[in-house]
């Protein structure tokens, strides 16, 4: 951390989570892919569903931070009670918090459609996805929450087998289960729900596995198991800021979906697409995130101004240059990517080619926002990360876009996200400047 060159480091530290992160972009949009191919109702059902999908993730991933920094610190003081202490009542977590998601996929997942849509397709399509991924949402989030713990002892290695596995899994089985293939039977959308789930649990088999097997540094052993009382308060302290900040996106997507739903389905299904297409341009930069943050951190504690510097500048040329080869792309074949990958019709290319395109204006700008956000994490100011957050997302894209529909109509709508990057990208100069000149530039190296 302190003493290798900081390209050949950050790129040691980032390329396992990028490759991770790309399979995650994987999980995401194979589902979408195959449900396509039944019908547009199908698609937008699917993308309906997308804002409490990434709200569990939101939660798991949240609690997995704080579970990871809990950890990593006792580890670190060579208090390995206290490590194991953090490593069972973060599965405990885990476990409480599917058991909440599958309680509100009963009660809610029918609701939860009927408040945006009057289609009865879309309505029975999606009623039934969300509450297999809910009642079955064990799978994510004990998925993540035992990659955190390889994570937290330096075994990111296992954490790509499993994701990887789950993965192909799940694409194996989605044409099988959703057209009923090979003598199954013919489940439709239920049928890539089920995939999905099954792809999750298997991969939590493989992590539950690689745990007790590999990581020697914990015992995860629930046998006169206790919840403790401080440990989960430490364990959320952390990691309540990091789950509201996560979950602002899905407040987000839910509130653009009710103006989209003002023109069309349809348009509500670009806006899906677009989520699911942009997450392979997004996902890698969030790897680099998570291989730069503890460079940044390890060397701010040991007062290595110049390595800082290097690290931010390194990370913010690679992640502005994977966002200038996604501008590129949804450029220059935008209807390419919507009639082969999800048999978009001629009335949902109409909408969709312009909206990618001009969508991915912002791609230039992002880039730069995502590092410094991470930047903001890593030297202890994780407020500012949620305020940029927070004004993207609520206090810009939701408002503009109500306002754009209201007056100018659907093609106005996506110009709101443009306008948002811009926001942020200003506001996270000045903060980034702010906690240089306050942080990085009184160090001494």
């Amino acid at each position: 951390m302190g003493v290798m060159p900081v390209p050949k480091l950050l790129i040691s530290m980032s390329l396992p989570m990028m490759i991770s992160m790309l399979v995650q972009a994987l999980y995401n949009i194979v589902d979408s892919m195959f449900v396509a191919k039944l019908c547009e109702e199908a698609l937008t059902a699917v993308s309906l569903a997308f804002p409490i999908q990434t709200l569990m993730i939101s939660v798991a991933s949240g609690t997995g931070v704080g579970i990871n920094a809990l950890l990593s610190r006792n580890l670190g003081e060579k208090n390995f009670e206290g490590a194991n202490r953090a490593a069972k009542n973060g599965l405990f977590l885990g476990i409480i918090s599917c058991i909440i998601f599958a309680v509100l996929g009963i009660v809610g997942s029918h609701l939860f459609f009927a408040v945006q849509t009057d289609d009865p397709l879309i309505v029975k399509y999606g009623t039934e996805y969300l509450s297999i991924i809910c009642i079955l949402s064990v799978g994510i989030f004990m998925q993540i929450t035992f990659e955190r713990l390889l994570q937290s002892t330096g075994k990111t290695i296992y954490n790509m087998i499993t994701q990887g596995t789950g993965a192909i899994i799940n694409i194996i089985l989605d044409p099988i289960l959703i057209f009923g293939l090979f003598g199954m039977p013919k489940l439709e959308v239920a049928g890539a729900a089920i995939a999905t789930v099954i792809g999750q649990l298997i991969a939590v088999a493989m992590s539950f596995y690689f745990n007790v097997k590999k990581n020697k540094e914990i015992n995860i052993n629930m046998r006169r198991f206790r919840p403790h009382r401080q440990t989960i308060s430490a364990i959320y302290r952390v990691g309540v800021p990091s789950i509201i900040m996560q979950s602002i996106g899905s407040v987000m997507t839910f509130g653009m979906n009710k103006i989209l739903l003002m023109f069309s389905s349809t348009a509500a299904a670009v806006f899906g697409v677009y989520f699911k297409l942009q997450s392979f341009i997004f996902m890698p930069v969030f790897g680099l995130n998570n291989g730069m943050i503890p460079i940044i951190a390890y060397n701010y504690g040991a007062r290595h101004k110049k390595r800082i510097v290097q690290t931010i500048k390194l990370s913010i040329l690679i992640a502005v240059s994977i966002m200038v080869i996604g501008f590129i792309i949804f450029q220059t074949i935008p209807e390419f990517m919507l009639r082969t990958m999800f048999d978009a019709s001629d009335h949902m290319v109409e909408i969709g080619v312009p909206a990618l395109k001009i969508i991915s204006l912002s791609f230039i700008f992002a880039g730069f926002c995502i590092i410094a956000g991470s930047v903001f994490q890593a030297l202890g100011n994780g407020v500012y990360s949620l305020i940029v957050s927070a004004t993207r997302q609520l206090l810009v894209i939701l408002p503009v876009a109500y306002i754009f529909a209201k007056v100018f109509g659907l093609h106005m709508v996506w110009w709101s996200i443009a306008v948002a990057e811009l926001v942020s990208l200003t506001l996270s100069a000045i903060l980034l400047r702010r906690i240089y000149l306050k942080k990085v530039k009184p160090l001494e190296d």
